[in-house]
This record gives structure tokens, sequence and C-alpha cells, in this order.
């Protein structure tokens, strides 16, 4: 029997040391604590699927909480499904001692905690939407306000129509001028459009 860990945080900035700590205070080498930095909506993820292909049955995988396996209801069940009903693939959950598969093999005690994933993988999918629902919410009041997301827009410099005037003359090299706006040349030919237009008016 083998023994893992997965560790899983949502984006690159979050720390995962909390997770890797519970892991190694069980003794579990490094080298087999797997982590993915990336959303629990789904489980395409190269370091659980790398986990996945190298488990065996009777090996045992430990996760710090069920929504570092997943925040999808659906994904986490069948997930949880294939890998302990088909494969034969033990889990326990360090924050939830009733979600260890190795115990209460027995009836009463696989469906209790059947129940208890059910209602754990619904609190973990509720929150990621209600995350995500409190995010669109702040977009939009911040873009009610008249926020700006995105890149800030580059405005051009007051000699702009003096430098576009040189360079149609051939005074300037389109690579001169844009060095001296600071522009691409996609950015150089927006604002030139943009000034075009004006001036027709």
């Amino acid at each position: 029997m083998a023994i893992y860990g997965y560790v899983r945080v949502s984006s690159t900035e979050q720390n995962e040391d909390r997770q890797i700590i519970a892991m190694r205070e069980l003794n579990i080498p490094l080298v087999q604590i797997f982590t993915d930095k990336i959303s629990g909506k789904d489980f395409e993820r190269p370091a659980y699927k790398t986990l996945i292909e190298k488990l065996s049955s009777g090996d045992l995988i430990y996760i710090k909480s069920i929504d570092r396996l997943g925040r999808n209801y659906d994904e986490i069940q069948n997930q949880w499904r294939v890998l302990t009903k088909e494969r034969g693939i033990d889990i326990a959950v360090i924050d939830m001692p009733v979600l260890d598969t190795r115990n209460g093999k027995d009836l009463m005690g696989t469906f209790l905690s059947d129940i208890v994933l059910q209602v754990l993988s619904f609190v973990a999918q509720n929150e990621r939407e209600t995350t995500q629902k409190r995010q669109a919410e702040g977009i939009a009041a911040a873009k009610a306000r008249g926020v700006r997301f995105g890149r800030p827009i580059k405005k051009p410099p007051e000699n702009f129509a003096i430098l576009v005037q040189q360079w149609e003359r051939g005074e300037l090299h389109i690579q001169e001028l844009l060095t001296l706006l600071g522009f691409s040349e996609a950015t150089f030919y927006r604002r030139l459009r943009e000034m075009r237009l004006i001036e027709g008016k």
C-alpha cells in the first residue's frame, strides 16, 4: 500500500503550506504529495491526473478538506465513487475524520460517510458559486462607478499631430515615431484613426 497526499489551491497567489504541513505531519514523503494551483471547478488538473495514474488498489490518498478535492458537487461524487468503489482506493479527509474509507466499511458506516460526503460536496460547490456571484456583483458595481478594467488607455502626447505630420512627410520613420510616442504600432494607428475622426467632425 502506498500513501499519497493531494494538495490544491485555486491560484498561484495562494499558499499551499498549511496543507503540505498537515501531510508531512502524517509522514507522507514530499515526493508523494501532489500539488495543483488551479480552480476546483473540474478535475482537469495536471498533478491530480499524474497522481491518479500512479494509484493502485489498496493505496491511500489524504486530502486536507473536501473542497481541496474539488468544488463541483457532481464531479466530487463521481470521483469519490470511481476511486473508492471501482478502483479500491482509500481516501481520508484530514479535517473530517468520518470521511475515511478505511473505517466503517459496514453498511451503516458507508451510509453515514456517503451522507457527510454529499453535504460537504454541496457546501463546497455552493461556496464556489457564492464567490463567483460576489465577484460578478463586485465587477458590475465597479463598472457602474466608472472603474475601467484592463490596461490603462495610452493617450497621445500634445505634439501627436505634429509628429504625425513629420511621419507623413517622411521626416520620421515609423519605428522612430513609435519610439517617440511610446506606442505599439496597433496603438498608434488606433490613435491616428481617432484623431482623423475628430478632425472630420
